[in-house]
């Protein structure tokens, strides 16, 4: 470590470790094992509830740190009284009994480590103390005599290996008659010297709130900022946010998925909230591995804050950074590390969505209190048909026959594993309506049927899932049944108005059903959620040119298929569609042009087939496009 990277801080500092230790795992190995595991895990959690974080937890010592002095010493104290009450249920021989040693002092940040005399110091107070004990420094005391209804003796000036000076010890007094006392102090009245440490130490807890508050509020800006005339889109009028990728810093890349389903979870928790603006994953999802600055994020997205992060799994333990950043001033507003069970993932995540909330002042209304999928993931078990349904997804998305065959694997795994839990069977219901797409199937009506079939099994499980009721709208419609997929639709939409995704295939259905004008606003909303996302964005541009070319509207249908080319060049359907647009507007060169990109892409392309597969229900807008293709010279 260089001295440019050395951090320095203060803290309050918890140092324990077993009282003859040794001795106990001479006379029974595993026995010892297990009770140590099974106290240090109630030990993390006591720590976690009292707002400290465990450092370091080798063998039988546990080193935690708190920004507060009173929090240590409290959850010291409740420790202690609690692994009293489980040692009295064990042999006399085999209690496991702790000795803490808690200081207040400066700690240099290594990583997630902390070094320095303020860590020794409290490791030394921790062998000074008795079985079941704590003793506290000086430092601590002076904190929190007045604070705690304890007590204390003093146990005078002590001289600790490697320590150059001698340190105030004092042994806290659980008893219940001792509340109040300080025994012993007056036989050693502390010295100038610490006096002035004592002075030092406050001027450095007031600089080191000083330069926090100056740090996130009035600092320079740290990141280069956003300019608004700049902007692809103009910033909405409620507060605009994009969530960035989650990076894997496991070193494991199977933990892809947990990182990028976190970040999932976050956005779809902040897309229910109507005062917010929140761009969709597959937008953002596109800087995933890329080092892109906040500031080029904010004006291509058109978003005032973006959300960042971290995470990093080990065992069952799991560690996550996020930090909030408004892009227009070049400072964070918000950042926080948590370091939980792998259990607490979900409430984890609705965790931070509040957090974000709360730092861009956006209030919650009655019945916007998101609770995520995570209500769906309980144990292990659960939590494995998480990150397969991630997985799952991953590979649908792609599009392909051989991505598309592996995901059918892993939904049959995760309905085996999990039949309780409802996005398996959207899951599978994807991977059927790909087979339809792809041509992969014997009969593309069953692929219809069933995928319908899973979709409605998902919602007998959770009625609430705004994506399977857009997917199911959708699925109507691909069967003509035009009005479910209607109410379908508005369904969705009425769940997550803010979902790009939800938008899409309601537009969807009302533009085949002959409501183009209603599909046009929400496809313009969908591509503003999802401004560079690849095959949303195609398909959204794909679908509002249809709804522009069967209103009328030639140049801008131009426009919009244009746009799903550029997405998506060896697609066969805005080329078509395109094809009978020019045609429409007598410009027959360009309609010819684009009908041999037609058959270039597929040379099978009869209008025979366009004629059998079109979802179109108004006859006159099927006989306009029909007589249009034909006359560019598709048949």
């Amino acid at each position: 470590m260089t001295t440019q990277e050395v951090k320095r801080k203060l803290a309050a500092i918890l140092s324990a470790d077993v009282k003859g230790y040794s001795r106990l795992m001479s006379e029974d190995e595993v026995g010892t094992i297990q009770t140590l595991n099974a106290y240090k895990e109630v030990m993390t959690g006591m720590i976690q509830h009292h707002r400290g974080r465990v450092v370091d937890a080798p063998g039988d010592n546990v080193l935690a740190e708190f920004g507060s002095v009173v929090d240590a010493v409290e959850c010291a104290v409740e420790i202690q009284k609690e692994l009293k009450t489980r040692n009295a249920d064990l042999p006399e021989n085999r209690k496991m009994e702790f000795r803490i040693g808690v200081n207040l002092g400066d700690v240099v940040e290594d990583g997630e480590q902390i070094l320095g005399d303020g860590v020794n110091i409290a490791a030394r107070l921790e062998s000074l103390a008795e079985a079941g004990g704590i003793c506290i420094s000086g430092t601590a005391f002076d904190q929190v005599k007045n604070k705690l209804n304890l007590g204390y003796k003093y146990l005078g000036e002590q001289t600790v290996k490697n320590i150059s000076e001698p340190v105030r010890v004092y042994r806290v007094l659980m008893e219940p008659g001792a509340t109040g006392k300080v025994i012993g102090e007056k036989k050693a009245k502390p010295k100038k010297w610490h006096r002035v440490a004592l002075r030092l130490i406050i001027f450095l807890f007031v600089l080191s709130a000083f330069l926090a508050i100056w740090h996130f509020y009035f600092r320079p800006p740290s990141v280069e900022v956003a300019s608004r005339e700049k902007m692809a889109f103009p910033l909405p009028d409620v507060p605009s946010i994009a969530v960035l990728p989650f990076v894997n810093m496991s070193g494991d890349p199977k933990q892809e998925f947990l990182s990028d389903g976190i970040t999932e979870e976050i956005i779809t928790a902040l897309s229910k909230i109507r005062a917010l603006f929140v761009i969709s994953r597959q937008s953002t999802f596109s800087y995933k591995g890329k080092p892109v600055k906040v500031k080029q994020v904010s004006e291509e997205l058109g978003v005032r804050y973006v959300l960042e992060g971290s995470v990093q799994r080990s065992g069952d333990r799991i560690r996550i950074n996020a930090q909030l950043i408004d892009a227009l001033k070049g400072h964070h507003i918000w950042a926080e590390r948590y370091d939980r069970d792998l259990k607490d993932l979900f409430a984890l995540q609705d965790e931070v969505t509040l957090k974000v909330l709360t730092a861009i002042r956006v209030k919650l209304t009655e019945g916007e209190l998101f609770s995520g999928y995570g209500k769906y993931y309980g144990g292990k078990q659960s939590l494995d048909c998480y990150l397969k349904i991630i997985e799952g997804n991953d590979l649908v998305s792609r599009r392909n026959i051989k991505d598309n065959n592996m995901a059918r694997r892993i939904a049959e795994e995760a309905l085996a594993m999990c039949p309780e839990i409802p996005l398996a069977y959207l899951l599978m219901a994807y991977v059927h309506q790909n087979d339809y797409w792809f041509g992969t199937t014997k009969s593309p009506q069953e692929s219809t049927e069933k995928a319908i079939e899973l979709v409605q099994k998902a919602l007998a499980l959770d009625d609430s899932l705004a994506e399977a009721h857009g997917f199911l709208g959708f699925l109507y419609t691909q069967k003509r049944e035009y009005e479910k997929g209607i109410t379908q639709g508005e369904r969705a939409v009425a769940l997550n108005p803010g979902d790009s995704t939800v938008l899409v295939y309601y537009a969807i259905s009302l533009n085949f059903a002959g409501r183009s004008e209603e599909a046009i606003t929400l496809l313009q909303k969908a591509i503003r959620l999802n401004p560079i996302g690849s095959y949303y964005n195609y398909l959204c541009n794909l679908h509002l040119g249809n709804a522009f070319m069967f209103t009328g509207r030639y140049e801008e249908a131009v426009s919009a298929y244009k746009m799903a080319i550029q997405r998506a060049p060896n697609n066969m359907w805005p080329h078509l569609m395109l094809t009978a647009t020019y045609s429409e507007m007598g410009r027959e060169k360009e309609a010819q042009a684009e009908a041999a990109e037609v058959f270039r892409i597929n040379p099978k392309f009869s209008l025979d087939f366009w004629g059998k597969t079109a979802l179109i229900r108004e006859q006159s807008v099927r006989d306009k496009i029909f007589n249009a293709l034909r006359k560019a010279g598709l048949k």
